[in-house]
């Protein structure tokens, strides 16, 4: 993997914020390795694990920082150090596509272009169609429901675990995510990012853990998911990490 002195003006960052993610983080490693083009850096954002996480990035030759726990503000602190001009967030449990880098240069040679993801395909034991499907859905029709102003210019809600892709430059153009938010720090990046230009999902597909869907069911799940949609488009931001309970 090139380092950072040897980042050039396409150059990809991978942002990856962790908490707890010891069991996760191998088998990410792993994939990472397989990219062909490498990026120009993969860095972890540790929001104060109290497991492996931090020795285990160290050893796949990650650079690795801490930050204030929180997506919001590990997304920010990494975006901060990354020296390259493009930027990816990945969560622990996604696998981009082997050439994501290569998508995302291209994707982003198109100046219209603001803010842009894969698309999720939820699997595990077994993959997860439904929710896979409804998660696509849900990119048109929640901003219809919360921000019908910016839907009927086109604009779509990214979610995190889409690997969303931007440039830096334009991150920090719009002041980056909203330090206090715990979860759908995402969605608040899409209503940012709308000032500047096009969001676009492009159909290459990213691969994500069903570990929630696992653990709490697929109808408990979604309705997670969509209750914790509503308290955002309600500014009850306060609500929404009790609502959204960690499964590690």
């Amino acid at each position: 993997m090139a380092g950072p002195a040897g980042v050039s003006d396409t150059g990809v960052a991978i942002v990856v914020p962790v908490l707890n993610e010891a069991a996760a983080i191998p088998a990410l490693a792993a994939h990472l390795a397989t990219l062909d083009p490498e990026p120009a850096q993969v860095i972890v954002v540790d929001g104060g694990s109290s497991d492996d996480t931090l020795a285990l990035a160290r050893e796949a030759g990650w650079q690795t920082l801490s930050a204030e726990r929180g997506r919001a503000r590990q997304i920010n602190a990494g975006v901060d150090a990354a020296e390259a001009p493009l930027i990816c967030v990945v969560h622990a449990d996604s696998f981009p596509p082997a050439d994501m880098v290569a998508v995302i240069r291209d994707t982003l040679a198109d100046k219209r272009i603001a803010l842009a993801s894969f698309t999720p395909l939820i699997s595990g034991a077994k993959t997860r169609w439904v929710t896979s499907a409804h998660n696509y859905v849900k990119t048109w029709y929640a901003p219809l429901l919360c921000r019908p102003h910016l839907f009927f210019r086109g604009v779509r809600l990214l979610f995190g675990d889409h690997a969303m892709f931007f440039r830096r430059a334009d991150f920090l153009t719009i002041g980056g995510c909203t330090p206090g938010d715990m979860v759908m720090e995402e969605a608040d990046l899409c209503v940012k990012f709308a000032r500047l230009g096009r969001i676009r999902m492009v159909p290459r597909v990213v691969h994500t853990s069903d570990r929630r869907i696992a653990a709490w069911g697929p109808l408990k799940a979604n309705w997670i998911y969509f209750k914790v949609g509503i308290l955002w488009a309600l500014g009850l931001r306060g609500r929404m990490e009790r609502d959204y309970p960690d499964i590690r």
